[in-house]
């Protein structure tokens, strides 16, 4: 069964190594080019024109290197595991037609604000509807009503509180990670790291699974997750489509993800804890997304009440690059930031196992 996690992320990290080059040559032959900022950093001018929109590259590798190891292993997909990779999608939908409007209608902003709005409220509300339905033999959903952080605790919400939440969780990690996006490898790299946790966090959870229980030393302290397994083997073919993807978006980026990833990732980001019982985990397994997200809302929020702006310039990455920083050196200092995350959440999530057993 664990044949299945390895498949995907290595067809994953295959695909866009061997595919990102051919996306690259396609865009840059249309002309499809990023648009930077004047205000930015005055070293970003010269990334000016760089091929954007190369969520395309690693959105398709996850999804081809998912049902890909299913046929290897003959395992068949679950609604936990598709239901995630079609959150992703839907946000890289929006995301591409932001893209595209920017690049080919060259309208600077993309997509109007309350079309961008509508557009992640249907995907979230689609998936936070579709993820209560679907019980398996022991009663459990892809998502659970219940609030979660390590696992389901006792507060029921109720379905309609559920959906705001979840879209609450899709909109915030969707534009978290859209936030982060702003240096060559920086987003990439913090989601790789991210998406190894997700396969570590399935795995352990398929291992203690409540479904198991007779066979566990202490069934008290197992999970109720309807696809863990299945969980893992999106996680890891995130990780490794990422990972590929990185070969080329690292400094000097060739291609950028644009908001057709960002979004996209940000959405599998959320998809995987809300189906995985781990959302409020999140935050801390995602810190780095959460710090530039918070940098932003200080930022505007002190503007507005003091006319005083606390940071050089939002989000927090460029802050540092205009003290002097050079572009891979905060970068490799968010990775760093963002490991230490990993392993601070990863820790909790196995602490709470511990102190249930």
């Amino acid at each position: 069964m664990m044949n299945q996690i390895l498949f995907s992320g290595v067809i994953g990290m295959f695909l866009t190594l061997i595919g990102t080059p051919l996306l690259i040559k396609l865009l840059a032959r249309k002309g499809y080019g990023q648009y930077i900022r004047d205000d930015g950093p005055r070293e970003h001018h010269a990334k000016r024109g760089t091929p954007t929109m190369g969520g395309i590259a690693f959105i398709l590798a996850t999804v081809i290197a998912y049902f890909l190891s299913k046929v290897i292993t003959g395992k068949p997909p679950t609604f936990s595991g598709v239901l995630v990779l079609g959150l992703m999608a839907g946000m890289g939908l929006v995301g591409f037609l932001d893209d595209y409007i920017k690049i080919v209608k060259r309208r600077s902003l993309g997509l109007r604000a309350k079309a961008k709005m509508a557009g992640q409220l249907t995907g979230g509300i689609a998936f936070a509807v579709l993820s209560l339905q679907f019980a398996d033999d022991r009663g459990n959903t892809p998502a659970s009503t219940k609030l979660s952080f390590v696992q389901d605790f006792g507060w029921t919400i109720g379905p309609v509180l559920f959906v705001v939440w979840a879209l609450f969780m899709i909109l915030a990690m969707s534009n978290g990670v859209n936030l982060t996006d702003g240096l060559d490898g920086l987003a990439t790299g913090a989601s790789v790291l991210v998406f190894g946790a997700y396969t570590f966090i399935g795995v352990w959870q398929f291992q203690e699974s409540c479904a198991n229980a007779v066979t566990l030393t202490n069934p008290s302290a197992c999970y109720e997750v309807r696809d863990p397994l299945d969980l893992a083997v999106v996680a890891s073919a995130l990780m490794g489509a990422c990972l590929g993807f990185l070969w080329w978006n690292t400094s000097p980026a060739k291609i950028f993800m644009g908001d057709t990833g960002s979004l996209a990732l940000g959405g599998a980001l959320a998809g995987l804890a809300i189906c995985s019982r781990t959302e409020m985990l999140l935050a801390l397994l995602g810190g780095l997304f959460v710090l530039i997200t918070m940098s932003v809302v200080i930022q505007v929020g002190s503007f507005k009440l003091t006319g005083k702006r606390v940071f050089r310039m939002a989000p927090l990455q460029h802050h540092f690059e205009l003290k002097g920083w050079s572009e891979v050196l905060v970068v490799v200092r968010f990775w760093i930031i963002q490991g230490i995350c990993v392993i601070v959440g990863l820790g909790i999530f196995y602490a709470g196992w511990a102190a249930d057993k």
